[in-house]
């Protein structure tokens, strides 16, 4: 969620994280374009006015890298002619300020559910690493990262949370599922497997271990534009 108002971030942060959602926010056009640019996200909430790079343009970009996230604009300019210009540039829809908060989880909702049916995200990407979802396939750079399912599985969820504090309890649950033999300690094993692999191919840096909560998937810039994050 993207927003140069602070009191704005924090009231959508809130409601939104209590429909369930985890929310990353960012308060201008370039960090807005750093994190979305990851394909991490299920859905971007965009304002139009913001510093550096305005709504549109980061829309703009994010189409022509081939990010396919859902896109739903916000703005005060209620003209036909804006709303046009947005949906041209490949937003999913466009909310007019002020907006009722219930219309506006509705459309999440609903973009949500579009881009389920159409598959969801094919592409991540970290900085130089690439996952690709539909191949299960990783490279840094040109250089493939081989990976084992399970390895590739809690890659998949560390990238697909970028920004964002994943515990080895959520781990657990989103590789391993019900299996009665898993624990914590298979998740340190595990990330440590997928660390020296990403180590040998120089993306060492991208996952970190949090002391006391867990791990965390994420470069030098986005540590620099995160804003907060809200977490279920």
């Amino acid at each position: 969620m993207v927003d140069d108002e602070l009191g704005v971030r924090k009231a959508l942060g809130r409601g939104l994280h209590a429909e369930g959602m985890d929310v990353v926010t960012a308060a201008d056009g370039p960090s807005a374009l750093r994190l979305a640019l990851t394909g991490s996200f299920d859905a971007l909430l965009l304002d139009i006015m913001l510093p550096g790079l305005s709504g549109y343009r980061v829309l703009e970009r994010l189409r022509a890298e081939g990010v396919r996230t859902p896109v739903l604009l916000v703005s005060a300019k209620d003209g036909e002619i804006d709303q046009a210009d947005g949906l041209d540039l490949g937003a999913d829809g466009y909310l007019v300020k002020p907006f009722s908060f219930v219309v506006l989880v509705a459309q999440l909702r609903a973009v949500l559910r579009r881009a389920e049916g159409d598959g969801g995200k094919g592409r991540l990407r970290l900085g130089d690493l690439r996952v690709d979802r539909a191949s299960r396939e990783v490279w840094f750079g040109d250089e493939p990262v081989p990976l084992s399912p399970r390895e590739y599985a809690v890659l998949d969820v560390l990238v697909g949370r970028a920004g964002t504090v994943v515990t080895k309890d959520d781990l657990l649950r989103a590789v391993w599922g019900d299996e009665q033999a898993a624990t914590r300690n298979v998740v340190e094993v595990y990330v440590g497997y997928l660390r020296r692999k990403l180590v040998a191919v120089g993306a060492g840096s991208l996952v970190r271990t949090v002391r006391g909560h867990g791990y965390l998937a994420s470069d030098d810039a986005l540590d620099e534009t995160v804003q907060g994050v809200g977490r279920r």
